[in-house]
């Protein structure tokens, strides 16, 4: 079998330098032992990753015991009076300490939460023990009703309730331990990336962004002339022109990515697929389509060719009309319960200069229009004065200015600052419509139009948290704040706003990037 996944040979190797031989085409022979596995049960070749099995196995173990601790919480908050099983105690139990979390082990099982696809990154896990805990509630009531059983409804809610948050407590928990795991280069999927120069480094810095994803490049085996890249750094060895299974082994990768458009002859990468087949090695493919996931990709086979189809984002509709009721809805609340926090602040400011509590300042909202945003007054009041003599200290590469120990910041505001204390008077434009609790950072309305990819942010409503928040704040460069910004708009849903909302607790009390 051939493949012509090898460039012909142009140029020396030079060592010490992440350079490669470049040989010509190699006739690759497709492994003698090779071949698809005749039951799932048993492989004859082991993966070469196996990081899953004892952390699938920690998570049998994590949901057995949170959902007999659910059971354990309904009976000590309900008597067992009303549970139907008043004469039998003994059968009560076998039911809520072993038939019950049996019956949950083997629903998360169906449900795929235990598939190593969709262990340590992305948030299908947690969606597949949702619709597990559904699975089990439909289940319970309906045997209940085949049965007659006279059950509590009160302590069977809560039973399948707590079940459901211990487990996702549990595994968020799991998670964050297999993250810190993966920071010290254990439980990681050793990549080698195939396809062009350019497209072999995008996906190298698109992993490289998300440490905890365990996706570890280890070379880039180019499918062009190396002359092409030369004079480029690269992150990782670089090769061509080798067999691509002696390399994987040499470097003892157990992923094959192909980046981009690398399988230029048809049936390339079902040849590649076949020569994967029983040796272990995973395969995945990484097309030139950045930022865009979620609910938006679809594979749509036609005559045996996957069609990937991009839908467009969906910023309208039931969901969109439930954000904004939310908005307004949770704005209204937080600033009835929050108002004496509003008054302390208030005096804390003008007991500190003499000068007004809150600071308004003109950003650009929703397709461009302008509005003004309120905040604490952190600043000194002849701060705008001073800004002309600080531009050349400024330290964001973007259209913000950003000074880490600005000089012109009030001792009361730079506590403001580091607790996130001073966004709050923006609940007042959310309640009023110009802002959402949700959505990319407000920009200053003086810098002018803004033009290109930027302009994208427009689409949605200026939020009080977003993306960048919760991935670093002030820490982030201009082009990476943009990004987030733009894979919010591209990749919107509720979930993903929940999401956001949670992850925002931790970076206020963590209080990173914030200054």
């Amino acid at each position: 079998m051939t493949t012509s996944l090898q460039p012909q040979a142009t140029d020396v190797p030079r060592r010490g330098r992440h350079r490669s031989r470049v040989v010509e085409s190699v006739e690759i022979e497709p492994n003698k032992n090779n071949g698809v596995p005749r039951s799932s049960w048993y492989r004859a070749v082991r993966r070469v990753s196996t990081w899953h099995r004892p952390y699938a196995i920690a998570l049998l173990v994590v949901d057995c015991a949170a959902t007999a601790l659910a059971s354990f919480t309904a009976i000590s908050l309900f008597a067992q009076a009303d549970s139907g099983f008043q004469h039998s105690p003994e059968l009560f139990r076998l039911v809520a300490y072993l038939l019950l979390p049996l019956a949950w082990l083997i629903v998360l099982w169906g449900h795929g939460a235990y598939d190593r696809r969709y262990l340590g990154v992305g948030t299908d896990e947690f969606k597949r023990v949702f619709r597990a805990s559904i699975s089990v509630a439909a289940t319970v009531s309906f045997v209940a009703f085949a049965t007659k059983t006279n059950l509590s409804r009160l302590s069977v809610a809560t039973a399948l309730v707590g079940a459901l948050v211990y487990v996702i407590l549990g595994r968020w928990l799991a998670r964050r331990m297999l993250v810190l795991a993966r920071g010290r280069g254990r439980a990681v999927h050793r990549v080698l990336l195939i396809g062009t120069f350019a497209e072999a480094t995008d996906v190298y810095t698109a992993v490289s962004r998300v440490p905890g994803a365990g996706l570890v490049p280890v070379g880039i085996h180019l499918t062009e002339r190396y002359a092409q890249s030369r004079g480029s750094q690269s992150p990782v060895p670089v090769f061509a022109g080798r067999d691509v299974m002696s390399l994987v082994r040499e470097l003892g990768a157990d992923t094959i990515a192909v980046c981009g458009s690398a399988s230029s002859e048809p049936g390339e990468l079902r040849r590649l697929a076949w020569q994967l087949e029983g040796t272990g090695i995973d395969l995945v493919v990484a097309p030139q389509l950045t930022d865009i996931a979620g609910p938006r990709v679809h594979i749509r086979p036609v005559e045996g060719l996957p069609l990937l189809h991009v839908e467009e984002p969906k910023l309208s509709g039931l969901a969109w009309l439930f954000k904004n009721l939310m908005d307004r809805i949770l704005a209204a609340l937080m600033l009835l319960v929050l108002l004496p926090l509003f008054a302390v602040i208030s005096a804390m400011i003008w007991m500190s200069d003499r000068g007004s509590a809150y600071f308004r300042q003109a950003r650009v909202g929703r397709e461009g229009k302008t509005f003004h945003v309120m905040k604490f007054r952190t600043m000194y009041a002849d701060a705008e004065d001073r800004l002309a003599h600080l531009v050349d200290q400024n330290e964001s590469d973007g259209l913000l200015f950003k000074i880490k120990n600005d000089p012109r910041v009030t001792p009361v505001g730079r506590f403001l600052r580091r607790t996130s204390l001073d966004e709050l008077p923006q609940l007042f434009n959310v309640l009023k419509g110009e802002m959402s609790l949700v959505g990319p950072r407000p920009l200053p309305a003086d810098d002018g139009d803004f033009l290109g990819d930027v302009r994208r942010r427009l689409l949605v409503r200026p939020g009080m948290t977003g993306l960048w928040q919760v991935s670093g704040r002030s820490e982030l460069s201009w082009d990476d704040a943009v990004r987030l910004d733009l894979y919010y708009v591209d990749n919107w849903s509720l979930a993903f706003d929940l999401v956001i909302l949670w992850r925002t607790v931790g970076v206020v009390f963590g209080r990173k990037g914030a200054y």
